[in-house]
């Protein structure tokens, strides 16, 4: 039942304490608190039956509370379990059994309610008490030594003068804000756009590692962060592919994806964890810990888990010697990590210097470079996409990197094969381009051998046999057979995702079942699913089946532009397709319109125009309309859809996505699948970001689409994050 944390990062350096410029933290360090008997001299976890009447049964539902609790804490926060898992999992019958029988007598911190409640519809929205700030990045040693210098000289301190420095590794996850009355948990909430998140304190109950109540009746706020660790995360992973769903990217987009569940008994599966590192607000201001280094201590005293491996510095040679021990340890860790938070200790120091708009004066994080491993291209091979683009993919021998097992590279087109004088069988050196995309980095040409072979584009589609074409402006090859398999399936996939028609349970495979069986030959098919039909299809029971069902029923429901969205029309991004519906009303109004019509809206450019009249134009589009009419799928749009639980690009912006960009500048570089650039721009823009020209150290995000250019090179060499557009879209919160 123990996971195996890591402890290595624990042994960094010698404890020196503050005489010896020096200290460090270790779990060995941390408060453990002695598990006693709640039951007088029997054994601990043996069981009482309540004597009788509800007060004897209160006192023993108590008592299993504060056992199960004792237990919950020595495992998920000190790793050191006293019982097995058979007996904790008695235990927590007993209690269930007993708050089913006496409802009233549920505690909040009932151990009981990390099992997840019911499905929410929405999500709140939760205004934080002090704006969660982001960081600065230095990249380097000598970006790192001008920070200390700005902060010698606003803070106005003698340089010979001793700054302390705490550091921490900085842990790729999710960040988000917890709230405590009288020592019990009452609210979490995501950063959102920094000012206000959203409420997710169903979810964040499930989190093992979180305490419910306090080892102090204590009125505080603090923020941490919500990961899953490198282990947990595969044998997630494992468990998502054997039942036939799709797999995590990394351990981040599962966390973030884990806490972002409308049913908190999916995230309650997930081995979600919790470091907890920054102290917002509390109500015991006269004993509160003057400084970050005593508020960690403070933390775990309290029975929150922090990160092991944090030190106490006193000068920039030993922050810059951490930073490069920890990541000489990076894959030692047992979490994924991309940098080190250093911090100011002192908090009087901290409040002096104070903050920009967007990050604090007194912190930075150190990111490490990205991190790089030598493999063989296998082969390359090509995949066509839902609009026909026919993308080159490197196969490569298996490498561990950055979190994940990497297989695959994209290769985006036939120009850049030839630039990097790609061959198959080469050694090559790979990199995550800002720890997300895989991508070659260059080839080890001096160990090729006689064993290597040259790449040629296909000159036919490798799915339907027809001859490919290049369209004037473009650099990809693309297969213009609307009725080509692998299109279709993609455009089913496309269809089905959450920002289309968001059917639940239709996924890559099932898509590609549905498609090969014969079952479904377009989207229009979809709604001619029986229970029969789907039965005989592989790991599908009749529950499976009829969830399916349920979920193509109430897809019928979408507002029109959900159905334009999902109907994958080339270059008909969200924004796009909100835009139609709003101006046509129905379906057909906007497939009566002509050209010039299409061309007049504000927002439609004639290469979204002349993409509309070619869709429209195809014979199979009529047959896949009348299909869908038929099924009854709906096509109106009314003036605004909130309701729908679509977040919208107009009229339906919350205030929260309205803002979540604030302060952050991007860069577009490459084909998007789903928008133009000036769709990606405006949507940026909506929200309060900035979109730029040319990539700078000031550039927060690179949008890399297909076939991107010099600027993703640019971007990588200065270690910016570079976003897919599917990234791009779950940061919108499309």
């Amino acid at each position: 039942m123990a996971q195996e944390n890591n402890r290595e990062a624990d042994r960094f350096m010698s404890k020196k304490g503050h005489e010896g410029q020096m200290e460090l933290w270790s779990d060995n360090e941390a408060p453990e608190q002695r598990l006693e008997s709640v039951n007088g001299d029997e054994a601990p976890g043996e069981k009482m039956e309540p004597a009788s009447g509800d007060e004897a049964s209160e006192q023993r539902i108590a008592a299993l509370i504060a056992e199960l609790n004792e237990h919950n804490y020595a495992y998920h926060v000190l790793d050191q379990p006293r019982i097995s898992d058979e007996e904790f999992d008695r235990l927590m019958r007993e209690l269930i059994r007993l708050e089913e029988l006496y409802p009233e007598l549920i505690a909040p911190d009932s151990p009981s309610r990390r099992v997840g409640g019911q499905p929410l519809d929405a999500f709140g929205e939760v205004a934080h008490q002090s704006p969660m700030l982001s960081l600065d990045n230095v990249f380097s040693p000598e970006e790192l030594r001008d920070f200390f210098e700005r902060v010698r000289k606003s803070s106005g301190t003698d340089p010979d003068s001793s700054i302390l420095w705490v550091c921490e590794p900085k842990i790729d996850g999710l960040a988000v804000s917890l709230r405590y009355e009288n020592g019990l948990f009452i609210q979490g909430a995501t950063r959102g756009d920094g000012s206000t998140g959203e409420d997710i304190t169903q979810n964040l109950r499930t989190v093992r590692s979180l305490p419910l109540r306090l080892n102090e009746a204590v009125s505080l706020q603090v923020r941490g962060e919500i990961f899953i660790a490198k282990k947990d995360f595969q044998e997630l992973n494992m468990r998502m592919e054997n039942s036939g769903s799709k797999v995590f990217a990394n351990p981040r987009n599962a966390a973030a994806g884990s806490l972002r569940q409308k049913d908190p008994r999916i995230t309650a599966e997930r081995p979600l964890d919790l470091f907890v590192y920054s102290l917002v607000q509390s109500e015991r201001d006269e004993e509160a810990p003057r400084g970050h280094w005593e508020t960690l201590r403070y933390f775990s005293d309290l029975g929150f888990k922090v990160s092991a491996g944090s030190a106490i510095l006193a000068d920039f040679d030993q922050v810059l010697a951490y930073c490069r021990e920890m990541e000489s340890k990076r894959e030692e860790l047992s979490y994924e990590t991309d940098g080190v938070v250093i911090k100011i200790d002192d908090y009087a120091l901290q409040e002096k210097l104070g903050a920009t708009s967007r990050a604090p004066r007194w912190a930075v994080a150190y990111k490490f470079s990205a991190e790089q491993k030598i493999t063989r291209i296998e082969d390359i091979q090509v995949y066509v996409g839902r609009t026909g683009a026919v993308t080159p993919v490197a196969i490569l021998s298996p490498v561990h990197l950055a979190g994940t097992i990497v297989k695959r590279a994209s290769l985006h087109n036939e120009d850049i094969i030839r630039e990097k004088g790609i061959m198959i069988g080469d050694k090559v050196v790979v990199h995550k381009a800002g720890d997300i995309i895989p991508e070659v980095v260059s080839v080890i040409a001096e160990e090729r051998d006689d064993t290597v072979k040259p790449f040629y584009m296909p000159t036919v589609c490798p799915s339907c046999s027809l001859p490919l074409h290049r369209l004037p402006g473009e650099v990809a090859l693309r297969c213009l057979n609307p009725a080509c398999p692998a299109q279709v399936i993609e455009r089913i996939i496309h269809f089905a995702s959450r920002g289309g028609m968001d059917i639940q349970g239709l996924g890559e495979s099932l898509s590609k079942q549905l498609y090969e069986s014969g079952l479904v030959k377009d989207v229009g098919d979809l709604y001619s699913l029986t229970g029969e039909s789907l039965v005989g299809l592989e790991r599908m029971g009749e529950k499976s089946a009829q969830n399916l069902l349920a979920a193509l029923e109430q897809s019928k429901r979408n507002p029109l532009h959900r159905v334009i969205y999902g109907l994958g029309i080339r270059l008909v991004g969200e924004r796009a397709a909100r835009t139609l519906a709003l101006h046509f009303k129905n379906m057909d109004n906007l497939q009566k319109a002509g050209l010039e019509e299409l061309t007049f809206i504000e927002e439609i450019g004639p290469g979204i125009a002349a993409s509309l009249e070619e869709f429209f134009e195809q014979e199979t589009t009529s047959g896949i309309l009348a299909k869908l009419k038929a099924a009854g799928v709906n096509f109106l749009e009314e003036a605004d859809h909130k309701s729908s639980g679509d977040s919208g690009i107009s009229g339906g912006i919350s205030e929260v996505s309205r803002r979540i960009l604030d302060g952050k500048t991007f860069v577009l570089t490459g084909t998007l699948e789903n928008y133009t650039r000036q769709e990606a721009k405006k949507l940026i823009e909506s929200r309060g970001g900035a979109v730029t020209g040319s990539i700078s150290k000031k550039t927060d995000y690179l949008l890399a689409g297909a076939s991107p250019g010099s600027k993703l090179t640019k971007a990588t060499a200065l270690q910016i994050t570079i976003l897919t557009e599917a990234e791009f879209k779950d940061m919108l919160r499309l």
